[in-house]
């Protein structure tokens, strides 16, 4: 019997990198190679999730060879910063987190715009600054920033990496963290991938999912929602260059990534730690959930995602440990725990999500003035790993999809859909006795699906009040204001679902 020789571990892995380019002594090698140790199981296991033992074998020694390269061009102060996260893994789970959420257009005009607002943000008790899409995207229409032809620069009109380096570090003295955007499911069609693949590359063909004609598509298109049914049906788009349709769930200019080829996992793992390098210390994931795609089902929350993004924290914690993740999974209450790891990937997904459930919950607390169906859905809602944290929020950029859970809704003897229904003529101001004054976003007659788009002053009823100068509804759409932003900010351990329920009907009125 022959004995198997044994898999070499990324630890090792990462000593044979170092030494292969004299830096096996440097300064701060010895700590790699300990993180290395230490992180390397999750790399290797989330790696063997979702590949062949061959394939995995490969791609596993390609990713400990871009951890060396990326902790090698890591300047000295992220470095010491990474020292200093390392002691105190728990930063971003303070109760004393705040986080604050702009376009860097609207906050200063330009990067170095925005850093004229740091006094402002310190005064108002932030920590986190999450600036909107601002990598470069295509010219024209680009999905408000989401189609982003090149990882490694900035907006033309924003500023150079250069200044969004000098960002971070001003933010970091004042004692906040930094996120942007790293949009993972699919590029611009005008992204050098795409454009090489367009030219006839096969290497880069493979990054995306291309079909010769209408039959695998139309196989797949039999359990995909739309997302953008009135302005973007359907999920394939036939393109004259690449002579085929290609795999876009979003817009016909965003190039969905095949994430079961290694090479494109291998440039997300480098553009993860460019960025990092930049001084970035959070990554929101976009459209993380839409990442692997399997027939029969929609394509969406696969357990491969969560292999994937464990291998990639995992090269982050190497290189860069000073780097988290916060997955943008805007999925129901039942997949979402996933993304901060369940089972064998618990707490070594993302460290921070969404909390979609409550943003919803509150909302439909407010219009139908009953906690019921609130106090339930959080009642049930899994327990999350004790190392992650959630984001809570009132509003965002995005339109709100209703994810009622249809079985809580009929606890408290509502009808799932006619409950969310219900909500959307609500907030769009078209049901009687709404406050509202929201709008009404990719209504699909076919599912009856429609989403709701408005700031949370318009449909809090704000904007109603004033237009009606009636000085009574405006100090009532205030309180409204300020009961579901307390839950928010309030909501975690030392906010129990009894006092959410006492709160709602004390602000409810």
């Amino acid at each position: 019997m022959t004995a198997l020789t044994p898999l070499p571990g990324v630890d090792t892995l990462v000593e044979a990198a170092l030494r292969r380019v004299g830096a096996a002594t440097s300064d701060g090698a010895d700590d790699l190679v300990a993180r290395a140790r230490r992180w390397g199981p999750d790399l290797d296991a989330g790696i063997r999730a979702v590949f062949t033992p061959t394939l995995a074998d490969a791609l596993v020694a390609r990713l400990a060879e871009i951890a060396v390269s990326g902790w090698l061009d890591r300047p000295q102060a992220l470095r010491d910063r990474d020292r200093d996260r390392l002691l105190t893994p728990d930063w971003f789970q303070g109760p004393d987190t705040l986080g604050y959420v702009a376009y860097a257009d609207r906050f200063g005009g330009t990067l170095d715009g925005v850093s004229k607002h740091i006094d402002y943000l310190r005064e108002l008790g932030t920590t986190y600054l999450h600036l909107m899409p601002l990598l470069a995207p295509r010219d024209g229409a680009n999905d408000g920033g989401y189609a982003v032809a090149d990882y490694r620069a900035v907006r033309r009109d924003l500023g150079t990496m250069t200044d969004l380096e000098s960002l971070a570090t001003a933010l970091h003295g004042a004692g906040i963290a930094l996120t942007i955007d790293l949009v993972l499911n699919h590029v611009a069609r005008e992204h050098p991938w795409a454009e090489a693949a367009r030219r006839g590359e096969q290497h880069y063909r493979d990054y995306f999912h291309v079909f010769p004609d209408r039959t695998v598509p139309d196989e797949f298109e039999r359990t995909l929602p739309e997302v953008f049914p009135d302005f973007a049906p359907g999920n394939f788009t036939w393109d004259d260059d690449v002579v085929g349709w290609v795999w876009t769930t979003f817009n016909d200019y965003q190039w969905d990534l095949n994430w079961s080829n290694p090479d494109v996992v291998c440039e997300f793992a480098d553009i993860t730690l460019f960025l990092a390098n930049r001084g970035v210390d959070c990554l929101r994931l976009d459209a993380i959930a839409f990442l692997w795609k399997r027939l029969g089902t929609d394509s969406q929350n696969q357990p491969e995602v969560h292999g994937l993004t464990r291998a990639l924290r995992a090269v982050a914690r190497i290189a860069a440990p000073s780097l988290v993740f916060k997955a943008e999974a805007i999925v129901g209450p039942q997949q979402v725990v996933a993304y901060l790891g369940t089972g064998t990937h618990a707490g070594k997904v993302s460290d921070l999500a969404y909390h979609n459930s409550l943003m919803v919950q509150l909302w439909s607390a407010l219009a139908t003035r009953d906690a019921r169906m609130l106090v339930r859905a959080l009642e049930r809602f899994p327990a999350k790993p004790t190392t992650t944290a959630w984001a809570t929020y009132v509003r965002c950029h995005d339109d709100i999809g209703w994810a009622v859970d249809d079985r809580d809704a009929a606890a408290v003897g509502w009808d799932g859909p006619a409950h969310r229904s219900f909500l959307s003529d609500f907030y769009a101001g078209l049901h009687p006795g709404s406050f509202a004054r929201g709008v009404v976003f990719q209504a699909n007659p076919e599912t009856g699906d429609r989403r709701i788009s408005g700031t949370a002053a318009s449909l809090a009823g704000v904007e109603q009040a004033l237009a009606d100068a009636d000085p009574e509804a405006l100090t009532l759409a205030l309180d409204r204001l300020t009961c579901v932003h307390a839950l928010a900010l309030g909501f975690g351990d030392e906010l129990q679902i009894g006092e959410i329920r006492m709160r709602l009907e004390r602000g409810l009125g």
